[in-house]
């Protein structure tokens, strides 16, 4: 089981990034997939989670970011995107995915190495 994230970099308050996260050795057929943040001095915190085993999807968002941050995934399950729309400096993180249980109840222990996200002006 791997996963690999892309897609962090600087932007200024107000832009946008796409992060992907590419999942090996399973799909969302098997776990759900989540993204987490951790900023330094800080705990890390969930962002979003999407569960789509079999054809039902569900989707999920910390109160920060709804409204301004889109998980999905291609056609193949394999990759999970994480949209953000509207950054701010209190978004700034390094991000990670993870592979969770069912309806994204808990990380189960596969991470990716994460990627840096900073927003600032």
């Amino acid at each position: 089981v791997q996963l690999v994230e892309s897609g962090g970099g600087m932007v200024q308050p107000g832009g946008s990034l796409r992060l992907s996260c590419r999942a090996s050795g399973f799909n969302l057929d098997d776990y759900a997939i989540g993204w987490f943040r951790q900023a330094p001095g800080k705990e890390q915190e969930g962002v979003s989670c999407i569960s789509a085993s079999g054809s039902n999807v569900d989707t999920y968002y910390a109160e920060a970011v709804k409204g301004r941050f889109t998980i999905s995934s291609d056609s193949d399950k394999t990759s999970v995107y994480l949209q953000m729309d509207g950054l701010r400096p209190e978004d700034t993180a390094r991000y990670y995915c993870a592979a969770e249980t069912e309806n994204c109840g808990a990380p189960i222990g596969y991470w990716g190495q994460g990627v840096q996200v900073t927003v600032s002006s």
